[in-house]
C-alpha cells in the first residue's frame, strides 16, 4: 500500500527513523562537544507521530516559551524541520560557548541568538546529513530562522503551511546530557509524503 499519511508508518519504518536520529544525534553531540570543550552524552532518541495539538502539549503547552529554529528542506526530500530547544537547553548551550551566565530567554542578546542559530545549524545539519549519507541523496537545508515564542505560536507556522498534507508530524526527542543535566531538544520533521516514500525506498524499507 502506498504511503499516503505519516500515521501509516509501520514499526520498521519508525525504527529506521529512530536509527537515523541516533546517528544524527551522535554526530551533533560530537560537534557540540568539540566547540564547547565538554563531554556530551545523548539520550536514546524517541520517535513519535503526533498531531499538532499533541505536539504542542509535548513541548510543554501552548504558552510554554521555547526557542524554535526553522529550516526548509529541499532537494530529493522536501519539507520543513524545526529544532525546538527548551529554555534550559538554550541557556545551557549558549553559556559555555559565549562565556555567559544567562538563565532565561529574555536575557538573550543578538550575539546569543546568533549562537543559537549556529547550534540549530549543527543539530539540524547533523540529522539531515545522516539521511543524506545513508541514502546517497542530495538534501539541502535553508539558512536558519530563529524565533523565541510560545510553543503554540511556533507550531502554527507548519500547521498552516502543511495543512493540505495532513495534521501529523514526526517528533524526535533527542535530548543531550551536559554536566549531568538534561538539555531538552526536539526535532520536529514535517516531510512531504512523497519524500518519505523516496526515503524508505532508498533505504530498502518497504511499506
Amino acid at each position: 500500500m502506498a504511503l499516503e499519511k505519516i500515521e501509516q508508518l509501520n514499526d520498521v519504518q519508525i525504527d529506521t527513523l529512530k536509527e537515523i536520529g541516533n546517528i544524527g544525534q551522535g554526530n551533533a553531540a560530537s560537534a557540540l562537544s568539540s566547540i564547547m570543550g565538554k563531554m556530551i552524552d545523548i539520550s536514546v532518541p524517541n520517535v513519535k507521530i503526533l498531531d499538532f495539538d499533541k505536539t504542542v502539549k509535548y513541548l510543554g503547552g501552548e504558552e510554554q516559551l521555547v526557542v524554535g529554529i526553522l529550516f526548509g528542506i529541499t532537494g530529493e526530500i522536501n519539507g520543513m524541520l524545526i529544532q525546538v530547544l527548551s529554555e534550559t537547553a538554550a541557556c545551557g548551550m549558549v553559556n559555555p560557548l559565549m562565556n555567559d551566565n544567562i538563565s532565561s530567554l529574555s536575557e538573550l542578546n543578538n550575539m546569543n541568538r546568533s549562537c543559537l542559530e549556529e547550534i540549530g545549524n549543527i543539530l539540524a545539519g547533523s540529522y539531515i546529513n545522516a539521511i543524506a549519507s545513508l541514502t546517497g541523496m542530495t538534501i539541502d537545508i535553508s539558512v536558519p530562522s530563529l524565533t523565541i515564542d510560545m510553543a503554540g505560536a511556533i507550531l502554527s507556522v507548519p500547521a498552516v503551511k502543511f495543512s493540505m498534507i495532513g495534521d501529523k508530524v514526526l517528533l524526535i526527542d533527542d535530548s543531550f546530557i551536559i554536566d549531568n543535566g538534561e538539555l531538552k531538544s526536539n526535532i520536529i520533521l514535517i516531510p512531504e509524503i512523497e519524500s518519505l516514500s523516496v526515503l524508505f525506498s532508498k533505504l530498502g524499507v518497504g511499506n
